[in-house]
């Protein structure tokens, strides 16, 4: 498996399919055991093609991390989308390929994200996290951030705590 970047670029109509299939098995890893059975499943079969096809068509950024292998990770991101966090932006979603991770491609990923951000004016940024996925709580307080809070979210039927972090 090559750690060389082809690219971070916008998500093209093209690359529904494969969104998919990284949604799929990057949700299936990071919450097995956090969102109860069946609402997961739920949440992922929402999830389509055809879902992935409208999103890369919507005004919020969608980013994916292509390397020789296509597609192996995505970030949706843009202005907060609420005061939660205290944040000008904030990042809704970014996943890597489980063996992908641990390679430095979340990191490129989170710094492409940020810097975008950071060129339109977002200069704080925050991310929620379900209460429960340590890789996330690492990978997000081993990039600098400091938790701000916790609320809670409804996920496919499931009512679940999650923790706000923000990066000055």
């Amino acid at each position: 498996m090559s750690t060389s970047t082809t690219s971070i670029r916008r998500a093209r109509p093209t690359d529904a399919d494969r969104l998919s299939d990284v949604f799929d098995e990057t949700w299936r890893e990071a919450y097995r055991g956090i969102i109860p059975g069946v609402s997961l499943e739920r949440m992922i079969a929402r999830r389509s093609a055809q879902w992935w096809l409208g999103a890369a068509q919507r005004r919020r950024p969608l980013v994916v991390v292509e390397t020789r292998e296509g597609v192996v990770g995505y970030a949706v991101y843009g202005q907060a989308r609420g005061r939660g966090l205290g944040t000008a932006g904030e990042i809704d979603e970014l996943y890597i390929l489980p063996e992908h991770q641990g390679l430095g491609l979340g990191r490129r990923l989170f710094r492409a994200v940020r810097n975008d951000m950071m060129d339109h004016g977002l200069h704080t940024l925050g991310v929620w996290a379900l209460a429960g996925n340590d890789r996330a709580e690492a990978f997000y307080l081993g990039l600098g951030a400091t938790i701000v809070g916790d609320a809670s979210d409804s996920i496919a039927g499931s009512v679940l705590p999650k923790v706000g972090y923000r990066f000055a």
